[in-house]
C-alpha cells in the first residue's frame, strides 16, 4: 500500500525532534492514498554514530514485528542524507504529549485502564517474539484517533533469545540510558551478576502508570546519583492522590521537597502528584505489583492482564477515544511551532 520512494509524500509541518537532535518527525500525507502519515528522518552523520545504531536497530526491530499495540513502519527509504521510516498517523500522539498539553494534573483513571491493557497486550507480544523492551514511558505509548494504543521505542530493545535459546538472565547493557533511567528497574541499573529479565518492563510499566496517573516524570526534580541510590533501597515512587498526599516540607541542606508519603517511603519524597484525585485500590494494587523490588515477585503480562483494575474496560460501553474527543488532533492543530509529540 506504501511506497518506498519519497516523491509519494508530501511532508507537511514538523512534529518534533528525536534521537537527541539526529532526527527529526514530521506530518505528511501519503499521494496515492490521500492518507495522513508521519515520517521519521534520521540524517546520517558519522558523527552520530551512535545514535544512527540506535536507529538502524530500531528499523530492523520494528519491521519484525506485526501486532496491534506495536507501532508498525509500514515503509523505509533513503531520501538525500536521509534515512526515512514511514508509521501510521497516531491522531492523538504520545500519552506524554496528551499530559503535558491536556491533562497536566494526570490521566482520568479509566484512560489510564485503556492504555494500560493495550500497553500489556504488546508488551506479552514483545517478550513472545523474544525482545525486551527497556524504555516503557509515556512518551513512548502512542494513541490513534479510534483510541488504539500502540509503543514505540524498540532501539532499546535488547534479545532474550541467543543462539536459539531462551535467556534466563540478560547481562547487556543499553547502549543509550540518558533518556530512559528514571523508568528501569534497579536490577537492571545494578549491573551485577544476577541480571534482568522481561520483568524489568513490568518495572517500567509500574513507573508509566505513576507517570500517566501524578503527570510528571518519576523522580522528575531528584539528581540522577539520588535516584539510583533510591531505586536500588528499594523506594520506588507512587501514585499521589487525595489518599497519600501530604504537604510537602523542604530540606534546607540539600533544596528538595520532602513528604511522609506512604508510611514514610522516601522516594514518594520526591513526587509531584494531584492531591484533587482519587484513585481506586485496584489502581494502586496494579501499580504496586509492578514496582515489587524483587522481579521474580512481579506478576507476568499475562498475570497482569487479568488484574480486577482492568474489568472496567471490557464491562465499560465507553472507550478511550471518548474520554480523548476534547482533545485537538495532531492534524487539525496549530503546528506552526515545534512541540514534543512522540517522543524525545
Amino acid at each position: 500500500m506504501y511506497d518506498a520512494n519519497p516523491k509519494d509524500y508530501d511532508c507537511q509541518a514538523l512534529l518534533g525532534i528525536c534521537y537527541n537532535g539526529v532526527g527529526t518527525i514530521h506530518l505528511a500525507v501519503h499521494k496515492s492514498t490521500d492518507t495522513p502519515v508521519v515520517i521519521k528522518k534520521f540524517f546520517i552523520d558519522n558523527k552520530a554514530h551512535d545514535e544512527y545504531s540506535l536507529v538502524e536497530r530500531e528499523i530492523l526491530i520494528t519491521r519484525q514485528l506485526q501486532h496491534p499495540n506495536v507501532l508498525p513502519y509500514v515503509a523505509t527509504f533513503v531520501s538525500g542524507l536521509s534515512i526515512c521510516a514511514v508509521s501510521p498517523l497516531m491522531g492523538y500522539g504520545s500519552c506524554r504529549d496528551l499530559i503535558t498539553e491536556y491533562f497536566v494534573e494526570g490521566l482520568p483513571e479509566f484512560a489510564i485502564a485503556f492504555i494500560v491493557r493495550d500497553v500489556l497486550q504488546g508488551l506479552r507480544y514483545i517478550h513472545s517474539r523474544g525482545y525486551i523492551h527497556r524504555a516503557v514511558k509515556a512518551s513512548h505509548i502512542l494513541v490513534s484517533l479510534p483510541g488504539r494504543v500502540c509503543l514505540t521505542g524498540m532501539r532499546y530493545a535488547c534479545e532474550i533469545v541467543k543462539n536459539g535459546r531462551w535467556q534466563k538472565h540478560i547481562f547487556s547493557f543499553p547502549k543509550s540510558t540518558a533518556n530512559n533511567l528514571s523508568w528501569l528497574s534497579p536490577e537492571l541499573l545494578q549491573q551485577d551478576v544476577r541480571g534482568y529479565n522481561e520483568k524489568s518492563d513490568t518495572y517500567s510499566l509500574g513507573m508509566t502508570i505513576c507517570e500517566l496517573a501524578n503527570g510528571v516524570v518519576p523522580f522528575y526534580n531528584v539528581p540522577k546519583t539520588l535516584m539510583l541510590t533510591e531505586k536500588l533501597r528499594s523506594d520506588s515512587t507512587q501514585i499521589i492522590d487525595r489518599t497519600t498526599f501530604q504537604p510537602f516540607a523542604m530540606n534546607t541542606e540539600s533544596g528538595i521537597n520532602f513528604g511522609d508519603n506512604n508510611g514514610g517511603r522516601s522516594s514518594s519524597k520526591y513526587q509531584r502528584g494531584s492531591s484533587s484525585h482519587k484513585f481506586s485500590e485496584n489502581l494502586q494494587s496494579l501499580t504496586l505489583l509492578c514496582l515489587q523490588q524483587d522481579p521474580s515477585n512481579r506478576p507476568t503480562m499475562d498475570q497482569l492482564l487479568s488484574h480486577p483494575f482492568l474489568k472496567q474496560c471490557r464491562k465499560s460501553n465507553g472507550s478511550l477515544a471518548d474520554i480523548l474527543k476534547p482533545v485537538e488532533p495532531i492534524n487539525y492543530r496549530n503546528l506552526n511551532s515545534i512541540s514534543n509529540t512522540y517522543e524525545v
